[in-house]
C-alpha cells in the first residue's frame, strides 16, 4: 500500500528564520500557492489517496486541508506526527541562536541525536513517537501524512536504518512528500523527497530555523 509522508507549506517563520516547535505561525504567500499545487499533484494520481492524516498543528492541517478539499475527504489529526518540541529556543531566530548560543546550535547541526532541548524534546523522543505511530497504523488504503520537518526527517532515519547523527543528511522541504510502500508492516522507502509538482514555488530551507 502506498504511503505518502509530506511536509507542511512554507510558514511565515520558516520564512524568518525563527524556531516554530509546537507554536503556531501562518502560512506564507508562497505557502498557500505551494498547498494549491500539492492538491493538483494528488488530484493527478492513481490511485487517489483515500485518506488523510496530519499533525494536529496548525500549519500541518491547512496543508492537508488543500488536498483535503480537492479530493473531497476528511482530515484526521494524530499526536504522533506531532514537531519536535524545541523548548527554549521556541519563537527565537535561527541566526541569534547561532550567533548567542553557538556551542549548542553547533552541537544541533552536527550531532543531532546528541541534544535534548531544554524544557523540550530530544530527537530520541520524536523517533520513538513516529515508531508508536507507524506501528499502530493501518495501511489499508493509499494514505497522505502531513507532518513536519524533524518527523519526516526521523522516519527516514528510521526506514533506512540510518543512525539519528545522519538526520540532517536527509531531503526533506515543504511541500514535498516522502514516497514509501508498505506491505505486512515493512515500510519501503521509494522517494525522500518529490518537489517536481513545487517548480518555481520550491522555498528554500537554508536559513530556516530547522
Amino acid at each position: 500500500m502506498r504511503v505518502y509522508i509530506a511536509r507542511h507549506v512554507e510558514t511565515t517563520w520558516n520564512l524568518a528564520g525563527r524556531y516554530q516547535g509546537r507554536r503556531e505561525s501562518a502560512m506564507s504567500a508562497r505557502g498557500v500557492r505551494q498547498g494549491f499545487a500539492l492538491a493538483e499533484a494528488f488530484a493527478g494520481m492513481h490511485p487517489h489517496v483515500q485518506r488523510i492524516v496530519a499533525s494536529p498543528l496548525l500549519r500541518t492541517r491547512a496543508t492537508a486541508q488543500f488536498v483535503a478539499d480537492r479530493l473531497n475527504l476528511p482530515v484526521e489529526t494524530d499526536d504522533g506526527l506531532l514537531e519536535i518540541e524545541h523548548g527554549t529556543w521556541n519563537g527565537r531566530m535561527r541566526d541569534e541562536i547561532e550567533k548567542n548560543d553557538p556551542v549548542a546550535f553547533r552541537r544541533w547541526r552536527e550531532r543531532p541525536a546528541d541534544v535534548s532541548f531544554v524544557e523540550g524534546e530530544a530527537l530520541t523522543d520524536v523517533l520513538a513517537r513516529w515508531r508508536a505511530f507507524r506501528h499502530r497504523f493501518e495501511a489499508t488504503a493509499p494514505t497522505l501524512l502531513v507532518t513536519h520537518d524533524a518527523v519526516i526527517r526521523a522516519a527516514l532515519c528510521d526506514l533506512l536504518e540510518l543512525p539519528l547523527d545522519d538526520f540532517w543528511n536527509t531531503s526533506v522541504e515543504n511541500a514535498a512528500y516522502a514516497v514509501v510502500d508498505v506491505d505486512r508492516g515493512r515500510w519501503t522507502v521509494i522517494a525522500e523527497s518529490v518537489n517536481e509538482h513545487l517548480a518555481e514555488l520550491r522555498a528554500s530551507i537554508a536559513s530556516q530555523a530547522l
